[in-house]
């Protein structure tokens, strides 16, 4: 019989999940159950943590991967003081702080938003790596996984990425209990199998019973003292062990227990135990900040110049300006341009290689150390992160996000490679802003504010060379626009941004030729929209038409009319967007395929004038 002192800890960390699921009616119980034990002996014995300092640059970090287990985090915050038994049963209801999965934006022990599952490991890696490379305090980070998540394509990304970066800051926890929600995993009891993945990719594992507290310690020790390689640790372990109505029983998942009053009493009943977790040592960041002040490169009007090469140059800058900025890329460093910060800030450059998942969970995890990541690949793959990007959102991460290669405009790679629906994607997040510059100028003066903003934050860039419209002193700020061409007599709106703000105004010089004047808005702040400028354009004009190498839906057409949600009169609105799907050809014949180029712009104008005509 396991007579380890920890053991009564373990049973209240049980307890406390049992009676938190029954209070809120709801609640993974079986699932923070399996884990008791290793959630005991790592509060007691092995985490350096200060409660009342979250903050502190030596804590370490622990990540709950399987967030639908949070009854036992909270359980555990009870354990160590951190909230009281009341607050405990609020578990889930209005207001509470204590959500179904924890979230940092409620509760400041909590590193990262978890609940989608597979991504608290990628987390955990750029926290790791952060720990390593660039805080240097020494503190480990903690990361508790299930065994149903590691079918997740993203643990075998942040397991690559944490072997070949050698975390050995880094230990991952899986709970091995064999049931998913529906019934057994893949590998069920199989740690073997398990051991084998990690293995394969540099790490160090460790095969245990997860419910024996000494083997549970020592493997924590083993963890910490293992060099050059980052650890797991396998443990078997039952879900809803304890309460033999529910050990290892499938149907269970999700629910509360049939017979609380039971489970608790076969438990040993409640406790009040307390548990006085380790302090960190002493320990301080330093990030040299300075001035924040970037000298940024500066264009002139005229030349020809792709967004992406001023992006890239202006990031080096605001990095020599801001010592606390850090670049990441998806191997494609060379094509977004992120090459230039690379060769300037080497120490501050983090290569993802082709695992955007990770590229973005990298990016979340520096950004809970206070880190101002900017992280660039294609517009296109953007996608496949896009859970990640809105996890960061319910997170509040700052994170810093760029796409090149977007759109029509990129020319004969084709649609493979054309961002066309990231506009729509960035637009559906909470809290994001969106930036879409024309010219080298608008562009690096864009690069240098999104360093200072909260929340998401997204930058699309162009592969072609663009003319320089704005000088370098020109300010934009975010939320803002610019009236580009405009009179008393215009007879239409055209709003556009990026590459066919350029076509915009080609076309207005057209039509002004031929009597037609119309006024040109550049939307280069997508999100948040300027939207007294449109209204005063909808009402001077009558007509707003939006250009936009996007797909019609979600993007700058949509964000145009959005602007007019607060009771104003919705003008007359057309939109011109990519409503074909292309192929491989010139960036100018696939503009005017598209129909978003000059020529296409002025027929559609002059179609409309001629409408306004006739009525």
């Amino acid at each position: 019989m396991n007579t380890h002192p920890l053991t009564e800890l373990a049973q209240q960390l049980r307890v406390d999940s049992v009676r938190a699921s029954a209070a809120a009616g709801s609640g993974h119980p079986t699932s923070s159950m399996s884990a008791a034990d290793l959630m005991a002996v790592l509060l007691a014995n092995h985490m350096r943590y200060d409660f009342d300092r979250p903050a502190h640059s030596g804590n370490d970090r622990f990540v709950l991967s399987k967030g639908h287990a949070s009854p036992l985090l909270y359980a555990a915050y009870r354990a160590a003081g951190a909230i009281n038994d009341t607050e405990l049963l609020t578990f889930r209801r209005l207001g509470s702080r204590l959500e179904g999965h924890p979230t940092p934006r409620r509760l400041p022990w909590v590193e990262t938003a978890t609940g989608s599952l597979g991504q608290g490991l990628p987390v955990g890696v750029g926290i790791a790596l952060a720990g390593k490379r660039l805080d240097r305090t020494g503190y480990r980070v903690w990361v508790l996984c299930g065994d149903s998540e590691l079918a997740e394509g993203s643990v075998w990304e942040a397991a690559e990425h944490a072997g070949y970066e050698h975390l050995d800051n880094l230990t991952a926890i899986v709970d091995v209990n064999r049931l998913g929600q529906r019934g057994p995993t893949r590998h069920g009891h199989d740690l073997k199998a398990y051991a084998r993945r990690f293995q394969a990719f540099g790490w160090h594992t460790v095969e245990i019973d997860g419910h024996d507290i000494g083997a549970i310690d020592h493997a924590y020790d083993e963890a910490r003292s293992t060099a050059g390689q980052p650890t797991v640790i396998l443990a078997r372990t039952f879900k809803g062990k304890g309460v033999a109505s529910v050990q290892d029983r499938e149907g269970m998942h999700g629910k509360p227990l049939p017979d609380t009053e039971e489970a608790i009493a076969e438990l040993g009943g409640v406790r009040d135990l307390r548990v006085e977790v380790h302090h960190p040592p002493a320990a301080r960041i330093l990030h040299p900040v300075g001035s924040g002040h970037a000298e940024l490169p500066r264009y002139e009007t005229g030349d020809e110049v792709a967004t992406r090469d001023a992006y890239g140059k202006a990031l080096a800058a605001v990095g020599t300006a801001r010592g606390n900025v850090v670049a990441l890329d998806g191997e494609v460093s060379d094509s977004t341009r992120s090459e230039f910060f690379a060769k300037e800030h080497p120490d501050r450059f983090f290569e993802c290689y082709i695992a955007e998942q990770q590229l973005v969970a990298t990016s979340v995890g520096m950004a809970t150390r206070g880190w101002v990541p900017y992280a660039s690949t294609f517009a296109a793959f953007l996608t496949r992160a896009y859970d990640f990007v809105r996890m960061a959102s319910i997170s509040g991460a700052g994170i810093n996000l760029v796409g090149s290669h977007a759109g029509v405009a990129i020319g004969q790679d084709g649609p493979s490679q054309m961002g066309l629906e990231d506009l729509a994607m960035f637009r559906a997040v909470y809290g994001s802003t969106i930036l879409y510059p024309c010219d080298a100028n608008q562009t690096a003066k864009l690069v240098a504010e999104m360093a200072g903003l909260d929340g998401i934050r997204y930058l699309r860039t162009s592969r072609g060379g663009t003319p320089v419209i704005y000088n370098p002193t020109e300010e934009f700020p975010i939320g803002g626009s610019k009236v580009l061409r405009a009179s008393g007599e215009d007879r239409l709106t055209v709003v556009a941004a990026g590459v066919t703000l350029h076509e915009a105004l080609a076309a207005a010089e057209l039509l002004g030729r031929e009597g037609i004047p119309i006024r040109v808005i550049d939307l280069y702040s997508v999100k948040p929209v300027d939207r007294r400028t449109l209204h005063e354009a909808a009402e001077s004009t009558g007509c707003l038409l939006t250009v936009e190498d996007h797909r019609e839906e979600g993007g700058i057409g949509d964000a145009v009319l959005d602007a007019f949600v607060d009771g104003r009169p919705v003008p007359r609105l057309v939109r011109l967007a990519v409503g074909t799907m292309p192929g491989s050809a010139s960036p100018a014949e696939q503009l005017h395929a598209a129909g978003i180029d000059a020529a296409s712009i002025a027929a559609a104008a002059r179609l409309l004038v001629e409408t306004a005509v006739m009525r």
